[in-house]
């Protein structure tokens, strides 16, 4: 088979770090198949210094780079890239994320990784103006259940999100397939920043890891954690919140004006994020919805206690290896945050046998080796 796969989105951190994995893997496991890689031509640039096994595949014609500076969720997207595609007489393309060309009529496949656009649409969302917005919601949700529609197959990364795919989008059962996705398990400890020392040094601090969007629910997190902190008057006690420097965190930063209780940490590297986790009182992921989260699986890797909103795919990765709240309910997220700190030495470490049981079902090789099983199921039909 010829075997297309959108890369646009390399260089980006979620759905970035699932194609590069999932190329990563594919250039080891398959030497039967040819691949057609489409990329910006600044990552090809860099593709081919970085990677001796992709240049040797280039060389011997397995693999092939198109280089292509059409952008997601754009108009020319969707009047362009189909022409683009099919110039590469491909047996099948991947999409790894929803943003589907909704006149690409060759076979392919599609990643969904959530569908919190159905479930969580608010102007808050967004930069744009309220009208803006609701028209390009729209436009999002018809691209969506178009490509539900006229895909071969779907990936989701959980049970809890294929079943939410089929019920949302009415599709049948077989067409949805699930591979959990991996973590990174190679991180060594080295250079750890020195501000980061300094700053949590003696700090008794939960830690949060993502983006400030209203769905991640950061808002309710930070009331509990204050009504926390002024019953329990502990001046070493702190949040500490990690993620990309946006317009989401200037608001929040706005917000909390500054408090010395709340700590917010940017541009973080792999190596320091996992010092942050090891020494962290808990990981706490108080999200209303997520596709996948990835946090609490890095967090459990890093022997990091997890303490959770109650939603299906937390529980679905988690299970009985974390505490969970009601993420609506800013007295049950106090009265967790409570019994984190309370937690004594044995009842933390039977949580942390519990993690290293649980991740052993989640691995970047295994949904390679899955994807690669829907490929040829395609090509069978």
């Amino acid at each position: 088979m010829r075997i297309g796969i959108d890369a646009r989105l390399w260089q980006e951190s979620g759905v970035g770090r699932y194609i590069r994995n999932l190329v990563n893997g594919l250039l080891i496991l398959d030497d039967k198949n040819e691949y057609v890689l489409f990329v910006d031509s600044q990552n090809c640039q860099k593709l081919k210094a970085q990677s001796s096994k992709l240049k040797a595949q280039i060389k011997n014609g397995k693999w092939k780079l198109v280089a292509t500076e059409i952008r997601w969720h754009t108009i020319e997207e969707q009047i362009k890239l189909s022409k683009i595609l099919n110039n590469e007489k491909l047996d099948l393309m991947h999409f790894p994320y929803f943003s589907v060309p909704i006149f690409y009529n060759k076979p392919f496949v599609v990643t969904i990784h959530d569908l919190i656009i159905y479930h969580y649409p608010t102007g808050k969302a967004s930069t744009l103006p309220l009208p803006l917005y609701q028209l390009k919601h729209q436009a999002y949700k018809y691209i969506i259940s178009k490509a539900a529609k006229k895909a071969k197959k779907i990936i989701a990364p959980l049970e809890c999100t294929k079943k939410d795919i089929i019920k949302t989008l009415n599709i049948a059962q077989e067409k949805v397939d699930v591979t959990y996705e991996g973590f990174d398990n190679n991180i060594q400890q080295k250079n750890i920043d020195f501000s980061i020392k300094n700053s949590i040094e003696n700090v008794k601090y939960l830690l949060y890891v993502g983006n400030a969007y209203p769905h991640k629910n950061l808002e309710k997190l930070i009331e509990a954690f204050l009504e926390y902190k002024k019953e329990k008057n502990d001046n070493n006690v702190k949040l500490l919140l990690v993620g990309k420097e946006d317009y989401f965190y200037k608001q929040l930063e706005q917000k909390i004006k500054r408090n010395p209780d709340i700590e917010i940490l940017h541009n973080i590297d792999d190596n320091n994020l996992s010092y942050l986790y090891q020494n962290a009182v808990a990981l706490v992921a108080p999200s209303l919805m997520e596709g996948f989260g990835l946090t609490a699986l890095e967090a459990m890797f890093n022997s990091c206690l997890v303490l959770a909103s109650d939603i299906p795919s937390f529980k679905e990765i988690c299970g009985e290896a974390a505490i969970y709240f009601d993420p609506k309910n800013t007295e049950d997220i106090k009265e967790k945050i409570k019994k984190v700190y309370n937690l004594d030495t044995q009842k933390r470490k039977e949580y942390i046998l519990k993690e290293k049981k649980r991740i052993s079902a989640f691995s970047w090789d295994k949904m390679v080796k899955k994807t690669l099983k829907i490929y040829e199921d395609c090509n069978s039909v």
